[in-house]
């Protein structure tokens, strides 16, 4: 069989299949791109034009603010001179794609027409029928987003929702208490978003935790106010640094006891006792939701590196079999460690693989993860796609990627005599439609 056209022929066939987009952080109302910059300053892609010389590397105005005219012409000013330099990336491959497939715009992005271009992706923003049309387009039966950002529920219809609220084991550049934080900053609040990667000096907090009895009633508040019929997943993070252990009730006493100097250690401990009890709570009440969590992106000053050890993957394990009443579902971002995810998987039936997180979006990675989960994992522990998109025009760009990508291996094992055309296309359909219908209680629209 010609291998060229096999793969063009499984795309054609891929083009059909239903898929669910289960995280992304789309905003119900607004789901399109409000100006040029939600498409070329997507945050990947402002990670591309620092690298080659621009010199903002931090995200624009995050939600629930949304970037002024004034912000956004700014940013985009002093980009566009650095286009040229990342056209090799497959950053830009997407938003080629979605300027030509989307807007069609095939021209280069110059300093002496972006602002044409701006005026027509903001003529569209507010397009409820054409927002909808691009998630129709791409067969998207349902997306998932943060139920912070759901808006007064115009697109219920459409979306479902994940709570990313207190990030008890995400480090933060520069600091050693960030779980005693995230808990104080939540504790007698409803749901909001989590606070931002890098997000330099801290908003204050109305309650500060200071002794255990603190730890305990702010942890309660917070499960509690979790809207459990609401949402399908929680999200978090759990940052390689840390050193996951049981923690005893004297031995967290004494650490917040020197909250005022810690370091490493007493990082460790907040987080490791924090997160143990979360766990041990959302085992008793949350059965119906999954406990989603990202791995392997460290803090830099503006955004992460790709950064994991096997002591973590180790931890993890432990974790997950201390806890068989959740489900675990992983987003990586390391390349390296999926081979032992992917062990993890097979002996953990309460462990799952999502799609490809952050630092794994590159066409190459895909392609090596993907192989090695249809070879490892059955089909029902993995689900192919997320894209992780702010708006429905990522979700587009990276849905065509991915939907490539998975036709080039399935064609090698159709050439190699592994699968017929028939158990190729009927894989895809399980990890991009059945497996998150069932791993993740997703349910899909009725067209």
């Amino acid at each position: 069989m010609n291998l060229t056209l096999s793969i063009r022929d499984i795309e054609a066939a891929l083009s059909e299949i239903p898929i669910f987009d289960v995280h992304t952080h789309l905003v119900g109302g607004k789901l399109a791109a409000r100006g040029l910059h939600d498409i070329l300053l997507y945050h990947m892609v402002i990670s591309d034009l620092y690298a080659a010389g621009c010199p903002s590397g931090a995200r624009l105005t995050q939600f629930p603010g949304f970037p002024g005219r004034r912000e956004a012409h700014e940013r985009l000013r002093e980009a566009v001179p650095y286009l040229p330099f990342i056209r090799n990336t497959s950053g830009w491959w997407g938003v080629r794609l979605i300027l030509a497939d989307l807007y069609g715009w095939r021209e280069p992005v110059t300093e002496d027409n972006w602002q044409e271009l701006d005026d027509l992706i903001r003529e569209r923003s507010d397009d409820r029928a054409w927002q909808r049309s691009i998630l129709d387009r791409l067969h998207i039966r349902r997306t998932g987003t943060e139920i912070a950002r759901r808006g007064n529920g115009e697109d219920d219809d459409r979306l479902q929702y994940a709570l990313e609220w207190g990030f008890f084991t995400r480090c933060q550049w520069g600091e050693f208490d960030t779980a005693l934080y995230e808990l104080e900053r939540c504790w007698g609040k409803t749901p909001a978003s989590p606070s931002p990667i890098g997000s330099g000096s801290r908003p204050p907090v109305d309650r500060a935790v200071r002794a255990l009895g603190d730890v305990h009633e702010a942890l309660r508040h917070y499960v509690e106010a979790i809207p459990y019929d609401q949402i399908i997943a929680t999200a978090t993070h759990l940052s390689t640094d840390i050193d996951y252990r049981p923690v005893s009730d004297v031995e967290m006493e004494a650490a917040l006891g020197r909250r005022a100097e810690a370091g490493p250690a007493e990082r460790d401990i907040y987080a490791s006792y924090i997160h143990e009890a979360f766990l041990s709570a959302l085992e008793a009440r949350g059965k119906n939701i999954a406990f989603q969590f990202s791995f392997g992106a460290e803090p830099l000053p503006y955004e992460t590196g790709s950064r994991l050890n096997q002591r973590t993957i180790a931890q993890l394990g432990e974790s997950i079999a201390r806890h068989p009443g959740l489900r675990f579902q992983c987003f990586l971002a390391s390349r390296h460690a999926n081979q032992s995810l992917c062990t993890l998987a097979r002996e953990m039936p309460n462990l799952s693989l999502v799609g490809f997180w952050w630092h794994n979006f590159f066409p190459d990675i895909i392609r090596q993860a993907m192989s090695e989960r249809l070879d490892m994992l059955p089909a029902s522990k993995q689900i192919a796609f997320f894209s992780d998109a702010y708006t429905v025009e990522w979700s587009y760009a990276k849905a065509v990627l991915v939907r490539k990508l998975l036709s080039g291996v399935l064609a090698e094992r159709i050439g190699r005599g592994q699968y017929s055309l028939e158990d190729a296309l009927s894989i895809a359909r399980t990890v991009l439609y059945e497996s998150p219908q069932l791993l993740l209680r997703m349910i899909p629209i009725t067209l």
